[in-house]
């Protein structure tokens, strides 16, 4: 494990209203990023690429999980290559689109994303920050 976890974040989790969709699903586009299924649990599996950071269940309380509006994940990768990988291995999986690859000046300079839409209509997103450009900006 990392000593120095600059995150402030020990984890994150999605419901689902068809698991086994779900695991198909991140378990596709959490490779595209350097990450896989760490931990199975009986309606829940956590993805991380050292620990587990980010968890896909269906809903403790029974209920049928929703999607909560402004609310979205964004994972963390290395390069521009990767937000790209993340977009086509979700696309590919059954994401709908919700802001293709790319540059977003509005985010910063050194800002490159993109935003789908899981199965379940969660918001997820693939993001490389560009030190090399923020340092410039300033």
């Amino acid at each position: 494990m990392r000593k120095n976890n600059p995150s402030i974040l020990s984890h994150a989790s999605v419901g689902t209203n068809d698991f086994e969709a779900a695991l198909q699903f991140y378990d596709a586009v959490m490779a595209a990023i350097g990450a896989k299924r760490l931990l199975d649990f009986s309606g829940s599996a956590a993805y991380g690429r050292e620990f587990p950071e980010f968890w896909v269940q269906v809903p403790h309380d029974g209920e049928a999980a929703t999607v909560a509006n402004g609310v979205h994940f964004g994972f963390h990768v290395e390069t521009r290559k990767e937000v790209d990988d993340f977009w086509r291995a979700a696309i590919s999986a059954g994401a709908k689109p919700d802001g293709e690859p790319g540059a977003r000046p509005l985010y910063g300079e050194a800002y490159y994303g993109c935003f789908v839409r899981d199965l379940d209509g969660h918001k997820i997103e693939a993001t490389f920050w560009d030190s090399k450009l923020a340092e410039k900006g300033q």
